[in-house]
């Protein structure tokens, strides 16, 4: 599970690890699904290639509209490169609004009751 933990609608950003321990490249597919998959994104794509006996990472940015808490998962589906499939990886998002700031302040003056 990864979590997301910030303002209302702040973005925050995480990071997934994936290591290739294989000596051939693999390739997946990241795909979002889930109740509030749209207020997950991929700013880097949604192709993730791996060199052999490397890692890289991936950027998941969440986006809070709502108090409520924000659950998707993160599908990364193999692509076969070479004849090479890597196994299917999932991960459980989920995100908590820890507080909120105001947009703006606004001052009016006005009668509470007029006869």
């Amino acid at each position: 599970t990864i979590e997301f933990t910030g303002a209302l609608h702040a973005t925050v950003v995480k990071q997934v690890r994936l290591k290739n321990p294989s000596s051939k490249t693999l390739r997946y597919n990241a795909i979002l699904v889930g109740r509030d998959a749209d207020d997950f994104s991929l700013p880097k794509g949604n192709t993730v290639t791996i060199a052999p006996k490397r890692q890289t990472s991936i950027n998941v940015e969440f986006t809070s509209r709502f108090l409520h808490p924000a659950e998707a998962v993160l599908l990364l589906i193999s692509k076969s490169v070479g004849g090479i499939d890597g196994a299917t990886l999932t991960f459980s998002l989920k995100s908590e609004v820890k507080h909120i700031e105001p947009a703006d302040i606004l001052k009016c003056k006005s009668p509470c009751y007029e006869l």
